[in-house]
């Protein structure tokens, strides 16, 4: 199916559903995060921030801006946070309409905690996404019927979810619509991965994930092992500063040379999910599987220059320049 999203459909009104994790993060910098914060401590930061996290937001948000028509579905609670992530949503041109209130819920938040170099660690509050389930998604197929691809994430930290994802994958892909899924923390276990990946399009978690869940050091064997499990579609690997590599399908490999940031890296939080966006945007483009890859390196790229994931991606002109690609598509 992944060769249908370089053919736009006069039937489907968005290119791309971002289902997942949906947070508020409140942003704090710089902190030693290899030194105890100790009791009756004060420390002495720059002023905080307060910006949207979580896959929802930084891909949702990299593929509104780089002109995708782009929606986001997913759970907040009922509480002041949601109508932070609604009206950031609404600013950046990413749908918010199909975010769905849990009545007694708390939306999920995080402090993260930012050191001079842009590492970070995460005080993080899972809240109503993790609550998603198998009619979250089998009640709205209408939903993924009227877009080109969706793309959710973190499944590890969705419980619920998890047991039925090979169905509802199944089900989102047969009413036409593209599958992508990425990981979280150490990625899990490959096992489930065995159900879930002969429904998935397009799979490219981190390094990190993938040795996990592989037991490899190689990102070929990496690969090698997802195609074992059942990928048939895009899989790959994201390299971070190393870039990715990419197999289009069984036995190709493409090598996504890294893009280097235009500025100082100041933050590098949700660079991975940049480069998702990117990535799926420039499918959605007609780019081939190399160009896409860059789009994705030079988004990541310019993620890690700003503080919070999004607030230093530029738009689809700006992007491709910097990854050295000549427009394509609409």
């Amino acid at each position: 199916m992944l060769a249908d999203l370089a053919a736009p459909s006069a039937d489907k009104s968005l290119d791309c559903v971002v289902c997942g994790s949906c947070v508020v993060d409140v942003l704090v910098r710089p902190i030693d995060l290899h030194a105890p914060i100790g009791a009756g401590t004060l420390i002495r930061t720059e002023p905080m921030a307060l910006t949207t996290g979580g896959i929802v937001s930084n891909a949702g948000i990299t593929l509104a801006r780089l002109g995708a028509r782009a929606a986001a579905m997913t759970y907040v609670g009922d509480d002041e946070w949601a109508d932070v992530i609604r009206t950031r949503y609404t600013a950046e041109g990413l749908d918010a309409t199909h975010l769905v209130t849990l009545p007694g819920s708390k939306s999920s938040t995080s402090a993260v905690l930012i050191d001079a170099a842009g590492e970070r660690s995460f005080l993080h509050a899972v809240g109503a996404p993790k609550k998603l389930d198998r009619a979250a998604f089998l009640d709205r197929l209408d939903l993924f019927a009227a877009a080109r691809a969706m793309l959710l994430g973190y499944y590890p930290l969705l419980p619920n979810l998890l047991p039925d994802l090979p169905e509802v994958l199944a089900a989102i892909r047969g009413v036409g619509c593209v599958t992508a899924l990425d990981a979280a923390g150490d990625g899990g276990e490959l096992q489930p991965l065995r159900d879930i990946l002969p429904h998935v399009d397009v799979y490219v978690p981190s390094r990190k994930e993938a040795e996990h869940q592989t037991g490899e050091t190689d990102p070929r064997a990496m690969i090698a092992a997802f195609r074992d499990a059942g990928a048939g579609g895009l899989a790959g690997v994201k390299l971070g500063a190393a870039g990715a590599l990419l197999s289009p399908a069984p036995g190709e490999m493409v090598e996504i040379a890294a893009v280097d940031p235009p500025r100082p890296i100041v933050d590098t939080t949700g660079a991975g999910d940049c480069f998702l966006g990117g990535l799926l945007a420039g499918l959605l483009r007609g780019h081939s599987v190399q160009e896409a890859g860059r789009l994705g390196a030079a988004a990541g790229a310019c993620c890690v220059t700003g503080l919070g994931a999004t607030a230093a991606v530029r738009d689809y002109a700006g992007t491709a320049a910097l990854a050295n690609l000549a427009p394509a598509g609409r």
